[in-house]
């Protein structure tokens, strides 16, 4: 997997602040009451962030975005509710950093995934005009990217047209041994705690869903129209995910059934599911984690609970899943790329002649 990020502890220190021109030109964005700087044609990047009860890591964040060898055009963080150190460091922040924005929302009791985290990045997202942007990302506010991170990724989408969506690896702190591991995430889809999305793809595929499967849903729909979808495993790529995947505020279980709940909703295959879950069996936490997916998957199932409603979408997902199966991932994320390149060359071609 190449070179190895170095031991926890090369990060304890906070990453020093890249220095902020103040005095570049910007334009204003009627919608809300903040500049929005003026970067590269073609390189306009919007954050969106939702958050809420996040002052033990949004520090590490707001720190890396600073840092990056590319400022975005604007950053929308919206504060969900927070009712710890939140609010008073967002406000400290958004002093220093002129393309920072936050916006608040009333308290609504509890921390919500999915659908509740979907909610609040669309708070952010009407208050900005997406058509003035060239990407768009939605950006947790747990973790600690590398310093080209952004640069990164532009440059990839630059290199490919058809590349919609993309973004590095995850990697988190082992609770046993304190080293940084690789999280398990496959190639063919960018991760949801950084997803940095072509504006013309996001609008392709309609955004978001709102719903717990959101960042499987997305990737899909982009690879149905034609669009290729990545995560890179890629040094200058990886960055740290200070709360592990799946580790959600009621523990790691809560966390599995929770994705097994989504995989069921977004109508994967059976079949696929149980080989994954028996693929992941070796993996943190051994077993226990396998077991909460699949408990997620069938029970809901059982109960008849709803799914995605486009029905042509979930016979894509599972004719891609049980290509995977005979013939493995990578081999099956190839052909169906190659087989949806005419139809993205034509709705383009269409779209440049209009």
């Amino acid at each position: 997997m190449g070179t190895a990020l170095p031991r926890v502890e090369s990060f304890a220190s906070t990453p020093p602040w890249r220095a902020v021109d103040t005095d570049a030109a910007a334009t204003y964005h009627p919608r809300l009451s903040v500049e929005i700087r003026a970067v590269d044609a073609g390189r306009r990047y919007l954050l969106v962030s939702p958050c809420r009860d996040e002052a033990a890591y949004i520090r590490r964040t707001l720190d890396s975005v600073a840092a990056q060898s590319i400022a975005p055009a604007l950053w929308i963080v919206v504060d969900d509710g927070s009712t710890d150190e939140t609010p008073a460091i967002l406000s400290e922040y958004a002093a220093r950093l002129p393309f920072l924005k936050v916006v608040r929302r009333t308290d609504r009791g509890r921390r919500s995934v999915g659908p509740g985290v979907i909610e609040a990045f669309y708070a952010g997202l009407e208050g900005a005009d997406l058509l003035r942007f060239d990407y768009l990302c939605k950006l947790d506010m747990d973790l600690d990217l590398p310093p080209r991170y952004f640069e990164l990724l532009m440059r990839r989408m630059e290199n490919e047209p058809r590349l919609g969506t993309s973004s590095g690896k995850p990697w988190f702190v082992h609770p046993r041994t304190r080293q940084l591991v690789p999280e398990i995430c496959g190639d063919e889809m960018s991760v949801g705690m950084t997803k940095f999305y072509r504006v013309a793809c996001f609008r392709e595929i309609g955004g978001f869903v709102r719903q717990v499967m959101w960042d499987g849903i997305d990737c899909h729909r982009a690879r149905m129209l034609g669009w290729l979808a990545e995560s890179v495993d890629e040094e200058p790529l990886r960055f740290i995910h200070l709360r592990p995947q799946g580790a959600s505020q009621k523990g790691i279980w809560t966390g599995r059934v929770r994705a097994g709940f989504g995989q069921y909703f977004m109508g994967t295959s059976p079949l696929y599911y149980l080989a994954v879950a028996v693929s992941r069996l070796p993996r943190h936490p051994p077993l226990y984690g396998s077991a909460a997916m699949l408990w997620g998957y069938f029970s809901s199932a059982v109960r008849g609970a709803p799914r995605y409603g486009d029905q042509e979408f979930r016979r894509f997902v599972r004719r891609y899943q049980h290509l995977a199966l005979r013939i493995g991932k990578r081999a099956a994320t190839r052909r169906v790329n190659e087989e949806r390149a005419a139809l993205w060359a034509a709705a383009h071609r269409r779209g440049a002649s209009a």
